[in-house]
């Protein structure tokens, strides 16, 4: 197996992944453990990569993915526009890395979280 499983079930799993890919699209840097950090890293540039390729087929694989959150709310011409994570990585975080053939995430490593020890990181896209 080319995963870590992370001391949960499958389905645990994929849902911690989905709400962190998330949470690093919307916030564009997100604190985790290393081993989390390296499994979301994967699903991350998949995320980026569906975003690049910009088609109906692709964002409705990345739909399948990320989770539907508010990203942005901000007013324009007196008019509330509300962005999804979705949006927003197809309209802002996919066309910054066009000429970019990967490597669209950095992991800063941190000190150890107190209580357990565990190597912490800071996940954020370069």
């Amino acid at each position: 197996m080319s995963y870590r499983k992370l001391g949960r079930t499958s389905s645990q799993r994929k849902a911690m992944l989905r709400d962190l890919t998330t949470d690093l699209i919307i916030n564009e840097k997100i604190v985790t453990t290393e081993a989390r950090a390296k499994e979301v890293r994967s699903t991350a540039e998949k995320m980026i990569t569906l975003g690049k390729r910009g088609d109906l087929h692709a964002r409705r694989r990345a739909a399948s993915f990320v989770r539907n959150e508010i990203a942005d709310v901000r007013e324009e011409n007196e008019e509330i526009v509300i962005e999804t994570a979705l949006q927003k990585l197809f309209d802002d975080i996919a066309p910054r890395y066009a000429e970019r053939n990967g490597g669209y995430t950095r992991i800063l490593k941190t000190e150890p979280r107190r209580g357990d020890a565990a190597q912490m990181v800071i996940l954020e896209l370069v």
